[in-house]
């Protein structure tokens, strides 16, 4: 899925993006609205791990994810 896919699908999305990451707070959810660089810089900064790892998670996640 590319950004621009990933931006129009948040809305049907973040639901399992919450599921996945739960620390993350609905306010953070809605602050990242579709933007994949942005998610990945609050799984990172919420989780405590390196960047790489958060890409690889939201990678991971944008092929599995159900939309």
């Amino acid at each position: 899925m590319n950004s621009d896919q990933f931006s129009g699908k948040w809305k049907q999305i973040k639901g399992q993006a919450k599921q996945k990451w739960g620390e993350l707070t609905d306010d953070e959810i809605d602050q990242i609205d579709g933007k994949r660089e942005e998610l990945v810089g609050k799984v990172q900064e919420r989780y405590g791990i390196a960047k790489e790892e958060a890409e690889q998670q939201v990678a991971q996640f944008e092929s599995s994810c159900h939309c």
